[in-house]
C-alpha cells in the first residue's frame, strides 16, 4: 500500500517522481531545457496546453492523463491503445493516470458510456500533436524532410538516420498551446494541426489486449479506497435515522463514554460518532443513544407504490417524439392493443459500502474517493469548505464499484464536512445496512403503451408514456453539497432537478407519440429512497416495458418477434444487428408462446431490441422455467453489439458480459423494500442479487465492427435490452405476461396460478 505521502504529491513533484520532466517542444519547435520548465515556467493544467494531456519520459515510454476513470470496462487499456496508434509507440510503453484532480483535466468522471465516444477525442488529438511536433523536431535534427520520415516504437527514422522520442526530447514539456471549446463543457475537445491516422492505417486499435487491473484484484495487490490510512487519522461511522425524516432531538454523549477516544459530532442534524480506531467507532454508533423527532409515515405502503404513482401530479413532462395525428388515428383503429408495466426502485446494491477519507487543513483538503466522478467530488468539497477549487486536491482509488450516483459520494462529502469539525483526517465507511438503505434509489415508475392496428394487422399508430419519480431528483455527481444526505441535514436547501426519458425512436410506425411524466419524491430531504442515475439511468425501466410490448404487438398480429422487428426497423444497423443475433443463436421462426413445453421445467426464448445514442444491441435470452418453484434461470444470452469503430475487442466483450449479469440480476431479483416510514431491505437477504447459481452458461457476444463510424459507447447500452428479452422468453416458455419486475420466484408463482385459474 502506497503510503499518504505517496498521494500527496504536486503535480510537478508527481512527474518530475515519475522520471517525466514533461516534453518541452515550443511552437516554433526548438527544445528547451527541462530545468528551465521547472516551477513558475510550467504549463498550468489546464486543457488548452498539451502538457496537460500527454507526456514522453526521459526513457521513452509515455504518460496520458485521462480526466475519467475505469471501473473494469477496459477503458485505461483502450485509451493506451489509442494513445499508441497516434504516437506510434508500443502499447506497453504507454501508462494512463486517471482519476487525479492534481494531473488531470475534468473530462465529465465515468458515465453515460462516454468514456472512449466523448473521452478518448483529446487524448487522442494529444497524442497526434506529440507526434507531429515529434516528427517535426526530427525532421530538423536529422536534416530529412518531415514527409519522408517513418515511426516506429518512438523511434523516427529516414535518409538512413534515426533518432529516437527520448533522444528528442526526454523529460522535457510541449510548452504547446492547444484549442478547446469551453461551450461543450467536460465532454470537451482539443483541435489540433495534427491529422489523425484513417482506420486503415491502425495497428493497436482494433486488437485486443488484456486488462491491466486484473492481478491486481486477483492478488490483493492493488490499492484500495478502504485501505487509505492517515497519520492520526480517525474512524467515523455517520448515524440516520431508522424513521425517515426523522431529526435527532437528544444525544446522549455519555452512552459512549467508555468506549476509547469515541466522541459524538454534531452539525445541526448530521450526526456522527468518531474514535481512533475503527472497530470502536462502530461500537460507539452501535451504542450512542438518541432520541429522534417522531416518523410522518411518508411513504405509502409497498404494495400500493404503483396506485400512488399512477394518481401522483404530474411536476414535469415531456413529448420527445411526436410524428402524425396520433389520436385521429386511434379513432380510425381496426383494433387497440394496450398494457402497462411497473419497475422498482432499485439500489446500487455495490459489492460494498461507500467510503472516503478527508484531509482538511486551514486553506487547503485532500479527498481519496471511489467515486467514478472524482473531479465533481473535489467540487462538491471545495464549495461546502469554502474552498477555492484549485485549493482542493480529489483522488480516486479503485473502490467496491459504482453504477452511478451511489453512497461513494455521500461517504466524500461524509469525510470532508467530519475532517473540518475535528481538526483531524477522517475515514467514513458506512455498513452494508448503510449502503443499501442510503444510497440514491434508481426510481420506480409505471410505463403505458397503446398501439392501433388496421384491418390486416398493420401497425398505424403507437404511444408509450412513462411515468415515475425523477432520475435526477439527486444530480449524478457531487459537485454540490446540497445533493448530499450531509447537506440536507446541514438544512441545505434542496437541488432537485426532474426528467425521466423514452424509449429510442427506433420502429418506423407512421405515427408515434414517445413521452415521460416526472412526480415528486416522497420525502423531500434525507430520504432514503431519494432518486437518482443508476446504470444506465432509466434505460431497463423503459425498455422492459417497450420491447415487451414490441412483442405483444407480434403476437397479437400474428408474426414471429424477429420478423415482427425487422418489418418496422427504421435503420439498416437495426436490422443488421437483429439479423446477426438471430442467425447466432438460431432463431427458429414462429410466433411466439405457440411452443410451450410441458412439464416442471420448461423452455423459451426472448428477443429485445435497443438503441442507446447511436449504439444498437440486440439480445436473444434463452431461459428455463421452473414452475414448481418459481425460479427462472437464464440459460443463454446471444448479444449482438454495433457501437461504430471496436478499439479492443476482448475488453469490449468482457465489458457487455458484465451488462448482461447486471442486467440479469436486476430483471429477476432485485426491488427495495420498505414500509411506511424507511427502506427494510438492508442486506443481501433483503435485497438479493444474483449469484453463481444463477449465472447463464453460455454468453455469446457478436461484435459488430464499423470502422467508418466513430464510437458511441458499450458501458451501458446492453443492459437495457436484457429485462425484455427475458420477460418475452418467459412469455413463449410459459404463455403467461408479466408486466412487473423483478421476476421473482414469488410474483412467477404467482402469475403462473393466476393463468391457471
Amino acid at each position: 500500500m502506497n503510503s499518504p505521502k505517496d498521494f500527496s504529491l504536486s503535480r510537478r513533484d508527481f512527474l518530475r517522481a515519475s522520471g517525466a520532466l514533461i516534453v518541452s517542444v515550443s511552437m516554433t519547435g526548438l527544445v528547451t531545457d527541462a530545468l528551465a520548465q521547472i516551477g513558475p515556467n510550467k504549463p498550468p493544467l489546464v486543457p488548452g496546453e498539451l502538457d496537460s494531456w500527454v507526456a514522453v519520459l526521459k526513457d521513452g515510454s509515455v504518460s496520458a492523463f485521462f480526466g475519467k476513470i475505469d471501473m473494469g470496462h477496459c477503458l485505461d487499456v483502450a485509451i493506451a491503445q489509442i494513445v499508441a496508434e497516434e504516437l506510434d509507440v508500443g502499447f506497453e510503453r504507454v501508462t494512463v493516470f486517471q482519476g487525479d484532480t492534481a494531473t488531470s483535466c475534468n473530462q465529465g468522471g465515468a458515465s453515460g458510456s462516454f468514456g472512449i465516444s466523448a473521452g478518448a477525442k483529446p487524448l487522442r488529438n494529444a497524442a497526434a500533436e506529440a507526434r507531429r511536433i515529434l516528427v517535426a523536431g526530427a525532421s530538423r535534427q536529422l536534416n530529412v524532410p518531415a514527409e519522408q520520415l517513418t515511426v516506429s516504437d518512438g523511434v523516427v527514422s529516414g535518409g538512413g538516420k534515426r533518432v529516437s522520442y527520448a533522444e528528442l526530447i526526454g523529460g522535457k514539456f510541449f510548452n504547446s498551446k492547444v484549442e478547446w471549446n469551453k461551450e461543450i463543457g467536460n465532454f470537451m475537445d482539443i483541435k489540433v494541426q495534427a491529422k489523425l491516422k484513417s482506420p486503415s492505417e491502425y495497428k493497436v486499435v482494433g486488437k485486443s489486449f488484456r486488462r491491466r487491473d486484473v492481478p491486481g484484484k486477483v492478488f490483493g495487490t492493488s490499492d484500495w479506497i478502504t485501505e487509505i490510512s492517515l497519520p492520526g487519522m480517525l474512524h467515523a461511522r455517520v448515524i440516520r435515522p431508522v424513521i425517515a425524516g426523522s431529526v435527532p432531538l437528544k444525544v446522549d454523549a455519555d452512552s459512549i463514554r467508555k468506549i476509547p477516544g469515541a466522541k459524538v459530532v454534531r452539525e445541526k442534524n448530521f450526526l456522527a460518532v468518531v474514535a481512533p480506531k475503527e472497530w470502536d467507532a462502530v461500537r460507539a454508533a452501535r451504542e450512542l443513544k438518541v432520541e429522534w423527532s417522531a416518523g410522518t409515515n411518508p411513504f405509502p405502503a409497498m404494495e400500493k407504490l404503483y396506485d400512488h404513482i399512477r394518481a401522483a401530479k404530474v411536476v414535469k413532462a415531456e413529448t420527445e417524439t411526436n410524428k402524425g395525428d396520433v389520436e385521429a388515428v386511434f379513432k380510425t383503429a381496426a383494433r387497440i392493443v394496450e398494457a402497462e408495466y411497473h419497475w422498482p426502485f432499485q439500489s446500487h446494491a455495490s459489492m460494498g459500502p461507500g467510503c472516503a477519507v478527508a484531509d482538511v487543513k486551514k486553506d487547503s483538503a485532500t479527498l481519496w474517493t471511489g467515486s467514478q466522478k472524482p473531479h465533481y467530488a473535489r467540487d462538491g468539497i471545495a464549495k461546502l469548505l469554502d474552498l477555492p477549487p484549485d485549493k482542493v486536491r480529489g483522488i480516486w482509488v479503485m473502490g467496491p464499484g459504482s453504477y452511478g450516483r451511489n453512497d461513494g459520494g455521500d461517504a466524500a462529502i461524509d469525510a470532508a464536512l467530519l475532517s473540518k469539525l475535528t481538526g483531524k483526517p477522517v475515514r467514513v465507511q458506512g455498513s452494508r445496512a448503510d449502503a443499501t438503505a442510503w444510497d440514491p434509489k434508481g426510481p420506480a415508475s409505471v410505463h403505458r403503451a397503446r398501439a392501433a392496428l388496421d384491418g390486416t394487422g398493420k401497425v398505424i399508430a403507437y404511444e408509450y408514456i412513462s411515468k415515475g419519480f425523477s432520475r435526477i431528483d439527486t444530480a449524478n455527481n457531487e459537485a454540490d453539497p446540497r445533493d448530499s444526505l450531509a447537506g440536507h441535514e446541514l438544512g441545505m436547501a434542496p437541488n432537485p432537478a426532474m426528467g425521466f426519458g423514452t424509449p429510442e425512436d427506433n420502429y418506423a410506425f407512421a405515427s408515434r407519440r414517445l413521452g415521460w411524466e416526472a412526480i415528486a419524491p416522497l420525502l423531500n430531504r434525507s430520504s432514503p429512497l431519494r432518486t437518482a442515475h443508476l446504470r444506465d439511468p432509466v434505460g431497463p425501466d423503459i425498455h422492459f416495458g417497450s420491447e415487451q410490448f414490441i412483442d405483444e404487438l407480434a403476437v397479437a398480429t400474428g408474426e414471429d418477434a424477429v420478423a415482427f422487428r425487422l418489418k418496422y426497423a427504421s435503420k439498416p444497423r437495426a436490422a443488421a444487428a437483429i439479423k446477426a443475433a438471430a442467425e447466432k443463436a438460431g432463431w427458429q421462426t414462429r410466433v411466439s408462446g405457440t411452443a410451450k413445453s410441458s412439464g416442471e421445467i420448461q423452455s423459451g426464448r426472448g428477443i429485445s431490441y435497443t438503441e442507446r445514442r447511436g449504439t444498437v444491441v440486440a439480445t436473444i435470452a434463452e431461459i428455463e422455467v421452473n414452475r414448481r418453484t418459481g425460479r427462472i434461470w437464464a440459460k443463454k444470452f446471444t448479444v449482438a453489439h454495433d457501437c461504430g469503430i471496436i478499439i479492443n475487442p476482448q475488453g469490449l466483450t468482457q465489458c457487455i458480459e458484465g451488462n448482461v449479469i447486471h442486467g440479469l440480476s436486476r430483471t429477476i431479483l432485485e426491488e427495495v423494500r420498505f414500509d411506511n416510514n424507511s427502506v427494510t431491505s438492508v442486506d443481501w437477504a433483503s435485497y438479493p442479487i444474483v449469484e453463481i447459481k444463477d449465472a447463464p452458461e453460455t454468453i455469446d457476444v457478436v461484435l459488430i465492427n464499423h470502422p467508418e463510424i466513430a464510437p458511441s459507447g458499450a458501458g451501458e447500452p446492453s443492459i437495457r435490452s436484457i429485462p425484455a428479452a427475458i420477460a418475452n422468453a418467459f412469455f413463449d416458455a410459459t404463455g403467461v405476461r408479466l408486466r412487473t419486475a423483478p421476476l421473482t420466484p414469488a410474483r412467477v408463482l404467482a402469475a403462473l396460478a393466476g393463468a391457471k385459474a
